[in-house]
């Protein structure tokens, strides 16, 4: 309980130097809201009125507090550019982004778990080698990179899907999901290879122990060993792999919805950003890192809940 609750104080003081750091960076670098809100129409009254009910002739501290405050109790403040709460935009845009997360995730779980248990099997066979060659090239490809090359071929010239055209979820969940299969795809392989080779390795560890030496001496199948004991035992790293994995896939979704115009929460950021909208930039910076150390608590957690050895550790006493 100890530890639970030192991981969970940890998390709240990452999370407030994140958002100081984030409030007060853009807060510097962005210039004048009002007179970006206003332009050409933009007067000394009609300025100081808008400052006023932006609350910018505030203390930069005081706007802070507030801003945090209102973080907590879901308030993300009024976008500069939209005019409209970013609680809604970011609400409009949730959706997207977490199917591609999902889609990515199932992806990985599917794939590299089956494919690292059966090159681990047989490693040195030639299916071990051909999947390490293919897995370092997926690991030195970037996704946007993959992105691209998806779009121009399966988008282009297969005509799976239509470049720039993401269908509404009232046009179809096959056409919904359809569309997100690839941009889900490429942020999905690097990991997918990553995952194997975690597998891979910590199955091999486990394979040298003694208790797997003691039970082939007393005529147990190795498959039978590896499927009952010796993948069992590599659940922990596992679990902690994919659980920051899901963390990096809900940062790397940023870039890779600008490569296929999916109208997410990392397009609002970069437009945000473009924009110099600070009140979508803080609050979109601020959402995205709590979950990622959200996902790296729980990985933490699980791993422990998993294996009872941690729980007693040293300085990992529950």
């Amino acid at each position: 309980m100890r530890y639970t609750a030192k991981k969970i104080g940890t998390l709240l003081l990452t999370m407030v130097l994140v958002s100081l750091f984030v409030f007060f960076a853009f807060s510097l670098i962005s210039g004048d809201a009002a007179v970006r809100m206003l332009g050409t129409e933009a007067t000394p009254e009609r300025l100081d009125a808008l400052r006023e009910e932006l609350g910018l002739n505030k203390p930069l501290l005081t706007r802070y507090a507030e801003w945090l405050a209102g973080m907590v109790r879901g308030e993300m403040g009024v976008s500069y550019i939209y005019r409209l709460p970013v609680s809604q935009l970011v609400a409009e845009r949730l959706r997207p982004s977490l199917t591609l997360t999902v889609m990515a995730f199932v992806l990985i779980v599917v794939i590299s778990i089956p494919v690292g248990v059966v090159t681990a099997k047989y490693a040195g066979g030639w299916l071990d080698r051909v999947v390490t060659v293919l897995g370092q090239f997926l690991m030195s490809v970037p996704p946007f990179f993959t992105g691209i090359l998806f779009t121009y071929l399966f988008g282009l010239v297969f005509r799976l899907f239509v470049p720039g055209a993401f269908p509404a979820w009232g046009d179809g969940a096959g056409k919904y999901l359809g569309y997100l299969f690839f941009p889900a795809l490429s942020i999905a392989l690097p990991r997918i290879a990553m995952t194997v080779r975690l597998l891979h390795g910590c199955i091999l560890d486990e394979a040298q122990k003694d208790y797997v030496r003691t039970s082939m001496a007393r005529g147990r199948s190795r498959g039978d060993i590896l499927y009952r004991h010796v993948l069992k035992n590599t659940l922990v790293p596992l679990v902690t792999f994919l659980a920051m994995t899901i963390a990096e896939l809900v940062a790397g979704s940023v870039i890779i919805e600008q490569v296929f115009s999916i109208p997410g929460i990392g397009r609002l950021l970069i437009s945000g950003i473009a924009n110099r909208d600070a009140p979508v930039v803080q609050a979109v910076v601020t959402m995205v890192a709590f979950w990622v150390v959200v996902c790296n608590l729980a990985g933490d957690l699980i791993g422990r809940g998993i294996d009872p050895r941690l729980r007693y550790s040293e300085g990992g006493k529950a």
